[in-house]
């Protein structure tokens, strides 16, 4: 399978009398966009609000991140989700890099919500700080999830991925500044010098553990909770066969953006062929029953040993129940002769000293961490705020709260915030991409 993503880089997004690109400038017909998103009748009500790098603006609740691309063929950018259903992860993809669109709520946030500061201290705990983020700042007539602590959001994040769609659409027929290609050869058609390199597998473990379907993961726009480990070409991850879903703390999540953009993919792809042979993804899952997560270990195993795996790397997204599905597919690696590395951040507590996954094993010898979920982070008042300050306090964002007895509330009457690191969104990077680092003491 052979990809070639197209990139056109956004320096500025400005509003305008016409949707266009040129130059590097992103122009945008707000009247007309407007009236796009609103052709879903489960929007009540939205505008569209522009945040920039440096800028002392801060953005809540956040629900998704999507990058705005278009496949010149007409096949969906999303296949099973924004049109019909199709293969991905071959042929052509055109991409506005350096910008993503960011479905926000205008009223009401989301236990999985987050926080995205674009400038001052803040800016540092997110890498979506550092692109221009078309904000859909929207209501919605879903009234049973109104005054849930969890909701679907569906319209909303529905909303964005048309979107980021719609401006995709405006270099369809352009040719691209820069063309990345992204292929490898059927696994048993390999030059000998690829062949005889260490292969290594991706194992990659999306939020599914949600019963009840609508806040999982989509592969294909199926519900990841009915989803069975399955061996993948990691073309399709970069090219929309995912979406992110609605459940787990923001700062563990994998955006869509996330999965478009996947770091840890990119880096395999640099290497395959000089230090590595990269055999490809087996997508995995994260289950809610111990026999559950026993079964998609054994599933992932069997794979890796019959694809002829030297070695693995293993992300989950998420922390807590999902540890024990992350650490029992290390473990069973392992058993089956894979030397395996995990990715996922910690929750450590506050104070940083507490067990950092919920379950360990002494085969789980090889962990990078990307950071504690309930590092507190404190903010001084921005100048600007889209979305709604308050539902980081009142609607349960994991990492914010309406009081604490010593901490007092997560957002002051002077606009200042305290919270902790997972209302972060996307903070911890667990995709590959983390800007963190360990300190010695």
């Amino acid at each position: 399978m052979k990809l070639e993503i197209g990139n056109f880089y956004v320096k500025d997004v400005l509003f305008g009398e016409e949707t266009s690109y040129k130059d590097g400038i992103l122009t945008i017909n707000k009247e007309d966009a407007l009236a796009f998103i609103k052709e879903d009748e489960h929007i009540t009500d939205v505008d569209i609000e522009i945040a920039k790098p440096g800028e002392n603006t801060r953005i809540v609740p956040v629900k998704e991140a999507v990058e705005p691309r278009v496949r010149p063929d007409g096949r969906s950018t999303f296949p099973g989700v924004t049109g019909e259903l199709e293969a991905c992860g071959n042929g052509r993809v055109h991409a506005l890099k350096g910008v993503s669109v960011l479905g926000v709520g205008m009223h009401y946030g989301s236990f999985g919500d987050g926080l995205i500061d674009m400038g001052g201290e803040g800016a540092k705990y997110t890498l979506f700080s550092q692109l221009i983020n078309i904000c859909i700042v929207a209501d919605t007539d879903e009234e049973f999830e109104r005054f849930e602590q969890q909701k679907k959001n569906r319209a909303i994040r529905w909303a964005t991925h048309r979107f980021a769609e719609y401006l995709g659409n405006i270099v369809k027929e352009m040719d691209p500044e820069t063309i990345d290609v992204f292929e490898l050869d059927p696994i048993l058609k390999r030059e000998e010098n690829v062949s005889k390199l260490p292969s290594v597998v991706l194992v990659m473990q999306p939020q599914s553990q949600m019963e009840e379907l609508g806040y999982n993961d989509l592969v294909y726009g199926w519900d990841m909770n009915k989803y069975l480990p399955t061996f993948m070409h990691p073309n399709e991850v970069l090219d929309g066969a995912l979406i992110s879903g609605s459940f787990m703390p923001a700062s563990s999540k994998w955006s869509t953006y996330d999965f478009q953009n996947f770091p840890t993919i990119k880096e395999l792809y640099k290497e395959h062929g000089k230090s590595i042979n990269f055999l490809g993804v087996i997508m995995s899952n994260l289950n809610v029953s111990l026999e559950q997560k026993k079964r998609s270990s054994i599933f992932v195993a069997q794979m890796a040993k019959s694809l002829g795996a030297d070695g693995a790397i293993v992300t989950e997204e998420g922390y807590g129940n999902p540890d024990a599905d992350y650490i029992m597919c290390i473990r069973a690696l392992e058993d089956v002769g894979v030397k395996t590395v995990g990715i996922s951040n910690e929750c450590t507590g506050r104070d940083g000293a507490s067990q950092p996954l919920v379950t360990l094993d002494e085969k789980a010898d090889a962990l990078v961490s990307t950071g504690n979920v309930s590092e507190l982070i404190e903010l001084p008042k921005a100048d600007r705020v889209i979305g709604e300050l308050e539902a980081l306090a009142r609607d349960g964002l994991s990492g914010g709260w309406s009081y604490d007895e010593i901490l007092g509330p997560s957002v002051r009457e002077d606009g200042s915030i305290i919270m902790e690191n997972n209302a972060m969104f996307c903070g911890d990077g667990i995709s590959g991409g983390s800007i963190k680092t360990m300190k010695e003491f």
